[in-house]
């Protein structure tokens, strides 16, 4: 299968992807401009963590504006899987693919940490590697990541099983302790823990590669694969 990787200016962990996605996963993986207005022959998408456009009004808030996001909706739109990994969690909601929104952590400081992950919902494409309940550590780098939504929200996330992941300490004040939610078809993930820097021993948790496996194992049993 093929994924892409959306840069945008400000992104600096889309070379960890990639690493991941080829070198490790084995998969093809191409870099794709945010100037680029479509995303055909792709399988996937992932969009990176980083500050795009340096965080300026709200993080992902200018991002939204760029010609590669209607190509990311219809993308989204067709079922395919995209996932958004800390700043692409936060452009995900700024672009209307995933409710809420990313505030400052509680604490008003930038967290950089490994943290224990609740695997919340184990039948998602993004999860089927896990088994429920199971914990799993993945770093997390951010200080706009605590996860927000009012009450009629959070009562559609917790019943279409759309929360994914939870932190099991909540080191950033996230409402139910979301670290991870996708949108009610279940196609777009988004979480502020990086998977992409927990895929060998040697980082301290090979986690992540879990996350990416399910994509890969969804993608192929339903043959939506472009490149095999």
């Amino acid at each position: 299968m093929k994924f892409a990787i959306l840069a945008f200016p400000g992104s600096n962990c889309e070379m960890d992807l990639y690493y991941a996605i080829q070198d490790i996963m084995n998969e093809d993986v191409e870099l794709v401009s945010y100037k680029n207005d479509s995303l055909d022959g792709f399988d996937a998408v992932l969009i990176p963590g980083g500050f795009s456009y340096g965080d300026y009004l709200r993080s992902g808030a200018i991002a939204r504006f760029l010609p590669i996001i209607p190509a990311l909706q219809a993308f989204a739109k067709s079922g395919k899987p995209v996932l958004g990994i800390c700043n692409g969690f936060q452009i995900l909601t700024e672009a209307g693919l995933l409710p809420g929104s990313l505030q400052k952590n509680v604490s008003a400081k930038f967290i950089c940490d490994t943290e224990p992950l609740v695997v919340n919902n184990a039948d998602s494409m993004f999860s089927s590697e896990f088994k429920l309940a199971q914990i799993i550590n993945l770093p997390i780098a951010h200080g706009d990541g605590n996860y927000y939504c009012d009450q009629e929200t959070l009562n559609d996330l917790i019943a279409n099983d759309q929360i994914i992941f939870k932190y099991r300490n909540n080191p950033n004040g996230s409402v139910a302790n979301i670290a991870g939610i996708t949108n009610k078809a279940g196609n777009v993930l988004g979480m502020m823990p990086h998977p992409e820097r927990a895929v060998e021993d040697i980082l301290g948790s090979s986690d992540g590669i879990g996350i990416f496996q399910s994509i890969v194992n969804y993608a192929k049993s339903r043959e939506v694969v472009t490149h095999g």
